[in-house]
């Protein structure tokens, strides 16, 4: 598969990434928090959410593997458990006018991160080797980066390259480098704030000592940090995500509490006056969509002309109950929120995994083969006739074979010749039976089949590699099914995934002497979402009763849908993991239309390890699935 342009071709290994997953899950004592990739590492304790950073990609396996469980162990037994998040809020708040925010925000992390992990040390020693790499690494890093930025003359970026390599010095005696004159005067006191951060004892300690620094570097610094190594999410801190619809309901209390004596009678004078949403309260812009402040008057009945009580339901835009979408009568009454509906289909149990909570199965039913369905599957069905029939007599000798050879080592049957085992065993076994009963073939096959638009070069060959398959197993009466899987694209929303399977060959029908000109109904059609097919099948092919069960399938590449292209690697190579310990032969067939480089033979072998056929030229797919058909029915003999 050539791509044109690739801007991002990062290969995930599959199998650190789930070594990682499982050790956050096991820290953080969770057995629902995930992991991802991001350009920095740090805990999203919302979303239930560890990320590990990219800065660890691209170097020696060992360091990899090292960095990334530093960035694990900092965020699930350090700050999970020992960071203050409303100090950190507080922090936030404080800085958030300062000229020199992002410095101020990454000088925490550091200082933040030198505390834990000491804490993560003294917890869990065994963490030590991988904070030794860790910041052995950063400071190769830092130490660059502080030539750079000298050279530059971006003087701010390099204070904070300084007070890292200071922070993490090697020796007592390592000095600073000469930033500019300014900078360099005031050098004596951040690092003696720097050795005040080995003695701090809560995050409120380190936010003391990083605000005495930043009250200081205002004064002198004058710009900001350029470049972001750190990063302190504001977000994951900010309380009013937090709020619950009945917060937002809520009622502050009036300036002046007192209540009108007169009550309403119905007919009273009403004045009629435009309220412009504009005024000096609101004259800065803040966050909310369309806010009122009104803290000022007394509290009345009054209703106004033609005025109802407001309720839930009652919305300028559908932005906050669900979507747009026709009323009915009891909307003010009982308002239905779309967005429930998809929370309780989505955030519960993930049966087919959590990267597929949103995905949709839609089964599709075989159309009635055409004139041209059925033309086209009689040149291919010519086409593989050499290969049928040599498979067919290979397997129909090897039955007869089994069928012949006599049964030894029975406790009954005609005495053998060799008697030596009457004096040598307890209980030996010394008849035989010369002839066994008829032996069948006792497997399954399941073939999918990837239809996303990528495809389009390689459907033709695909068919007749298929058709390769269905006439084989036809021939020796093994049922099968073929399904052809796809993702639409154009409905597809983050809380709605159609995912379309189309059986074109069912277990029941695949064994009937007309049936073949289905498989031509396969078509290139959109995304492909790998690990939700692969599980979907697996479920099918478990309801059959035959001892063997092999599932293969037919694809030109790495998964590709909404909101899967991270994790679809992962989830894909969990999906095959989870059909093969249920005793499912999980066998990959990739199909290429050139040279197969290797990070694509790296992806297909994270996703199914060595079972997977490389396919470099789909014309030549016949003679190479000949070979492993015939492989996989003499092992199901």
């Amino acid at each position: 598969m050539h791509r044109f342009i690739q801007f991002n071709d990062e290969r995930i290994d599959s199998f650190l990434f789930m070594e990682m997953a499982d050790l956050a899950k096991t820290l953080s004592k969770n057995g629902e928090m995930s992991l991802k990739y991001g350009p920095f590492s740090y805990l999203d304790p919302k979303n239930e959410v560890v990320y590990v950073s990219h800065f660890w990609d691209h170097r020696d396996k060992r360091d990899e593997t090292y960095g990334l469980k530093s960035d694990v162990y900092l965020r699930t037994i350090g700050n999970l458990e020992h960071t203050e998040r409303k100090t950190v809020e507080r922090y936030l708040r404080a800085i958030d006018r300062s000229p020199v925010k992002r410095f101020a925000k990454q000088l925490f992390v550091i200082g933040e991160e030198v505390r834990l992990e000491e804490i993560c040390k003294s917890e869990r020693p065994g963490t030590k080797a991988s904070f030794s790499v860790r910041r052995r690494i950063y400071r190769q890093f830092f130490d660059a980066q502080l030539k750079v930025n000298l050279t530059k003359s971006v003087f701010t970026d390099a204070l904070f390259n300084q007070l890292f390599l200071l922070l993490h010095a090697q020796s007592p005696l390592e000095e600073a480098a000469a930033i500019s004159e300014e900078i360099d005067l005031m050098m004596p006191f951040l690092e003696r704030q720097l050795s005040l951060l080995y003695e701090t004892k809560s995050t409120s300690d380190v936010v003391k000592v990083c605000m005495e620094m930043v009250e200081v570097c205002e004064d002198v610094l004058k710009k900001d940090m350029l470049n972001e190594y750190f990063h302190l999410p504001e977000d994951v801190y900010d309380d009013e995500a937090d709020q619950t619809f009945d917060d937002l309901k809520r009622q502050d209390p009036l300036a002046n509490d007192d209540v009108l004596e007169e009550e309403s009678t119905g007919e009273e004078e009403i004045m009629d006056e435009e309220f412009r949403t504009w005024h000096r309260e609101s004259e800065e812009k803040g966050e909310s969509f369309l806010q009122f402040d009104l803290d000022q008057g007394s509290s009345s009945d009054l209703m106004g002309e033609g005025v109802r009580e407001g309720e839930d339901g009652d919305q300028a835009m559908a932005m906050v109950q669900g979507t747009s979408k026709q009323t009915d009568r009891e909307i003010y009454e009982t308002p239905k929120a779309v967005d429930q509906e998809h929370e309780e289909r989505g955030m519960g149990d993930h049966p087919y995994g959590k990267e597929n909570r949103y995905a949709e199965a839609v089964f599709l039913a075989p159309d009635v083969p055409s004139s041209e369905d059925k033309a086209a599957y009689g040149v291919n069905k010519a086409a593989v006739f050499t290969y049928k029939k040599k498979l067919q007599k290979m397997i129909e000798k090897t039955l007869e074979h089994k069928r012949i050879q006599p049964r030894t080592d029975l406790h009954f049957g005609r005495l053998n010749k060799k008697l030596l085992r009457l004096l040598t065993d307890d209980v030996p076994r010394l008849f035989y039976k010369k002839h066994d009963p008829s032996t069948e073939l006792d497997a399954v096959f399941s073939l999918l089949v990837d239809c996303s638009g990528s495809m389009f070069d390689k459907m033709e060959e695909t068919k007749l590699g298929i058709t390769l398959f269905h006439e084989s197993l036809k021939g020796v009466r093994v049922p099968h099914e073929v399904v052809g899987f796809w993702e639409d694209t154009n409905t597809a929303t983050s809380h709605s995934q159609p995912n379309y399977l189309k059986p074109v060959l069912e277990f029941q029908s695949s064994l009937k002497p007309s049936s073949g000109p289905e498989i031509m109904q396969l078509h290139p059609e959109e995304d492909n979402r790998d690990g939700f097919a692969i599980r979907l099948m697996t479920d099918r092919i478990l309801q059959r009763g035959e001892k063997q069960k092999f599932l293969l399938v037919f694809s030109d590449g790495e998964p590709a849908a909404m909101d899967y292209e991270q994790n679809g690697i992962v989830d894909t190579h969990e999906a095959v993991l989870d059909a093969r310990k249920k005793g499912i032969e999980v066998i990959n067939v990739f199909l290429a239309n050139g040279e197969i480089d290797e990070g694509q033979r790296k992806t297909i072998q994270n996703i199914y390890g060595n079972y997977s056929i490389l396919v470099s030229d789909v014309s030549e797919l016949p003679d190479v699935l000949f070979p492993l058909l015939r492989k996989l029915l003499i092992s199901s003999i």
